[in-house]
């Protein structure tokens, strides 16, 4: 009779134990189907290469639209879609206000005028209209004779063409978004620090990002904050020249402090914009100030910190890293902070610079 019982118990137990295991494992299951499913629908709703060329293509033959781009991309079709690299359905920005203004509209008209016939058409300046609320192609029309960002080659009604970039992340594997959703964060950075270039050709893609840093800061048409200074927003060509690949989070000072100030907030979480401009929150009136805390050059160098460490040569180890640490520390609100920028970002690429001047890797 007990051993019956005991029977009875065990099978009773394991059944339990089966039907324990096979909940969590279908929960498991129905969880991460539903997780790739919305992403996949994010994807494929925002990524429509094939709807897109089409709506562009009609607005063209129409005559709504024109650009350079236009032949190439609805008449001959040598420019095609390629890879997705945005899911977010919105990247737009006000002009805002300038520095040399009158000088920033002559060069918009220059680049609207698609066929260089010496006019800007209707199609054209609808196209160039529609393309001004952009960041990135506000910021490559003012930065189109620097070396770090990338050639704007054309355009079609609100689609722009750039130059290819070959490597479009400052380091690491690009795998499959399907795959990227399972693997932690943090094991993700330490993995991605594994798959970088030679230490002489890193320093030579920091010293690029050091340059575009000094390319935004307080140039001829105002000052530009950079609000999400990420490996991913990072890339460089075959030569190891830092280039630009992703500058929609590049934002004129004066914009930001419009979308930011009287902003309501209970404490300094609350006064983000992007992931890297903060500002503080004013616990009196509970609301956020408009000054950001860091400057452009101190979030480049947190990026940097890792990047360049690892693997630098022993007899500028010690200096490199108390140089990041001194840019890192920087504040925008700091007593003579335009005049310790410079020096900062000057001595770095000093450094740099005479390390890997005599090198073939660099």
């Amino acid at each position: 009779m007990n051993d019956c019982y005991v029977l009875f118990y065990s099978q009773a137990r394991f059944s339990y134990v089966r039907m324990k295991y096979l909940f969590f494992s279908w929960l498991v299951v129905f969880v991460g189907s539903w997780i790739i499913y919305v992403q996949y629908s994010t994807y494929t709703e925002l990524c429509r290469g094939k709807d897109c060329k089409k709506i562009i293509c009609d607005k063209y033959k129409t005559g709504v639209i024109d650009g350079p781009a236009c032949n190439s991309l609805c008449v001959t079709e040598t420019l095609y879609f390629g890879k997705c690299l945005s899911t977010k359905p919105s990247n737009q920005a006000k002009l805002g206000d300038q520095g040399n203004l009158s000088e920033l509209v002559n060069l918009i008209l220059t680049v609207a005028d698609g066929d260089k016939d010496g006019q800007v058409s209707l199609g054209e300046a609808k196209s160039t209209w529609a393309l001004l609320q952009l960041n990135e192609f506000l910021l490559m029309v003012i930065l189109q004779d620097k070396e770090h960002t990338p050639k704007l080659m054309g355009f079609c009604g609100d689609l722009y063409v750039m130059e290819s970039v070959e490597y479009t992340s400052l380091y690491g594997i690009s795998l499959p978004w399907i795959i990227e959703l399972f693997i932690p964060s943090g094991f993700r950075r330490s993995m991605d620090q594994l798959f970088t270039p030679s230490w002489p050709r890193k320093a030579k893609i920091a010293i690029g990002l050091l340059e575009f840093v000094e390319d935004v800061f307080h140039g001829p048409y105002g000052n530009f904050l950079m609000c999400d200074i990420s490996a991913k927003n990072l890339g460089y060509n075959d030569k190891y020249d830092l280039k630009m690949v992703d500058m929609r989070k590049i934002v004129p000072e004066t914009n930001l402090k419009e979308l930011i100030k009287d902003r309501h907030c209970e404490s300094d979480l609350d006064c983000v914009y992007g992931t890297d401009c903060r500002t503080t929150c004013d616990q009196s009136t509970m609301k956020c100030t408009s000054e950001v805390i860091q400057p452009n050059l101190a979030k480049a160098c947190q990026l940097l910190k890792d990047y360049l460490l690892r693997g630098a040569p022993t007899e500028i180890r010690e200096e490199l890293e108390k140089q990041l640490y001194s840019c890192i520390a920087l504040k925008v609100t700091a007593n003579q902070m335009e005049m310790e920028h410079s020096l900062i970002l000057n001595n770095l690429k000093t450094l740099l610079w005479k390390k890997i001047s005599y090198t073939n890797d660099s």
